[in-house]
């Protein structure tokens, strides 16, 4: 086959490249610029925005013996990504920006190119394992649980994934680096991060407020309805959030508190003890099936609700077009534009953006 290996300049897409060739694939390297200023991003950031990770692509393709090419891909990435991410901000919601990544640059913008390149696939360094089952494809989690990410690939299309290659997915993070140091990539230690590429010092808050402006509100405690103190915005604020809230005075009973919902018209962010953030139900839009056949009925599974953590026993179901997810035990911290990843076993049956959730 023909593959085009997207080559972040990390170690694990220089692996998967590697493991490409050394299957008898035609392979092609590129790298995405997504940055229009790749020397404002930090170095290292996440392996995919900086001119030093543009150069260690390129090592890597050396001496794999591939050619090699940088593909501008920065105006796409703004609007998909950064410009979704600070509109999602705004109205309240907290998005994935890795999983739009994926979705809109990686196996959208990315794949399009390739296949009208006369590519047959593009081959990443993501943790996650592709299976065929009468000629559809299964998403499964990888070998090395700590390093899935499954949870970021889900909202990827069946007709998306059968043009996907993830070499990774039967191995651990030291196997990789073990493989990378006996091939002579120069990459093999170099460091993970898992900062967001397009925040350069890492201030979320910051950027956001650069972005949006100051938009003042109150801090409400939701059961009382008292105002507790004023913030400069709901941008600022995520769902389950504990630290930085700034109220001064601590809760009559001396517990924390916590954001428990964010109102982005009237500017309020309710806050309220952990038992409040406790939720049984989960309402999301925009399904994606990875093997491209919807649930059928009310269907068991086990429902992850972040990239890290936070997953409970479930039944699905469709209901008059909204996907609804009822758990069989409370789970704290849903936040609206997170992805609802529901999966069976290691097996991933769908993915939808949460709506709302009580």
């Amino acid at each position: 086959m023909r593959v085009l290996a997207a080559m972040s300049g990390g170690v694990d897409s220089a692996v998967a490249a590697a493991r490409a060739v050394a299957a008898g694939h035609d392979v092609v390297g590129v790298h995405l610029a997504l940055s229009a200023k790749p020397g404002t991003l930090r170095t290292g950031a996440r392996g995919c925005c900086t001119i030093e990770d543009s150069h260690d692509a390129r090592r890597a393709a050396d001496v794999l013996g591939i050619p090699f090419y940088i593909w501008d891909f920065a105006e796409r990435f703004t609007e998909d990504v950064i410009e979704d991410f600070v509109e999602e901000y705004a109205a309240g919601r907290t998005p994935n920006p890795c999983l739009r990544c994926n979705e809109r640059i990686k196996f959208e913008a990315l794949l399009d190119k390739a296949m009208a390149l006369g590519f047959d696939a593009v081959c990443t360094g993501h943790y996650a394992r592709l299976t065929t089952v009468d000629g559809k494809p299964e998403l499964r989690r990888s070998a090395d649980s700590e390093k899935d990410q499954s949870y970021v690939l889900a909202s990827l299309t069946a007709e998306q994934l059968r043009h996907a290659m993830f070499p990774l997915g039967e191995s651990t993070k030291p196997q990789v680096r073990a493989e990378a140091a006996e091939r002579g990539l120069s990459v093999a230690e170099k460091p993970d991060s898992h900062d967001i590429c397009f925040i350069p010092d890492g201030d979320t808050q910051k950027f956001l407020t650069g972005k949006l402006g100051e938009r003042p509100g109150m801090l409400v405690d939701d059961a009382t309805g008292a105002v507790l103190g004023m913030h400069t915005g709901v941008h600022g604020f995520t769902v389950g959030q504990r630290k930085g809230l700034g109220i001064d005075a601590p809760a009559p009973d001396g517990r924390p508190r916590y954001v428990l919902s964010l109102e982005p018209v009237s500017g309020n962010v309710r806050v309220g003890t952990a038992e409040r953030l406790e939720v049984s139900e989960i309402a999301a839009e925009r399904p994606v099936w990875p093997s491209g056949e919807a649930l059928a009925g009310s269907t068991e599974c086990v429902v992850q609700v972040r990239a890290h953590g936070g997953t409970a026993a479930a039944v699905a179901e469709m209901e008059d077009g909204e996907l609804v997810i009822r758990l069989a035990e409370p789970l704290r911290g849903v936040a609206p534009g997170q992805a609802a990843v529901m999966y069976q076993g290691d097996l991933v049956l769908g993915s939808a953006t949460i709506t709302r959730a009580r």
